[in-house]
């Protein structure tokens, strides 16, 4: 079995404000071998710190079906960086062969 979990879980600062939220025994699977960690804000190009962002006008199904947005709290929209990181990620979970995934 084969784990991908949140950078930010494993201690990494990539979150929106350039933190993390280190989970030791998520940081204790990585550090065994049986994880590896994933951004997809990160892999999709979004800096460290960046505007936290929310999806408006639907949810995750309506970003990708076009008819909602990811805005971040400047007014920036980011939902081609969001989509981009989700397929890279989803990329690099497969190529790892990925069986489970812990996300923040």
């Amino acid at each position: 079995m084969m784990i991908a979990i949140s950078a930010c879980l494993a201690g990494e600062a990539v979150r929106y404000d350039g933190s993390h939220k280190l989970y030791a025994p998520l940081k204790a699977l990585q550090n065994s071998g049986m994880a590896v960690p994933v951004c997809p804000e990160i892999l999709g190009g979004l800096p460290v710190p960046r505007a936290p962002a929310e999806i408006t006008g639907g949810e995750g199904c309506d970003v990708w079906a076009g008819t909602a947005r990811v805005t971040g709290s400047d007014g920036e929209d980011v939902t081609d960086a969001f989509k981009q990181g989700a397929l890279r990620a989803l990329e690099h979970l497969q190529q790892r062969n990925i069986t489970h995934v812990i996300l923040k």
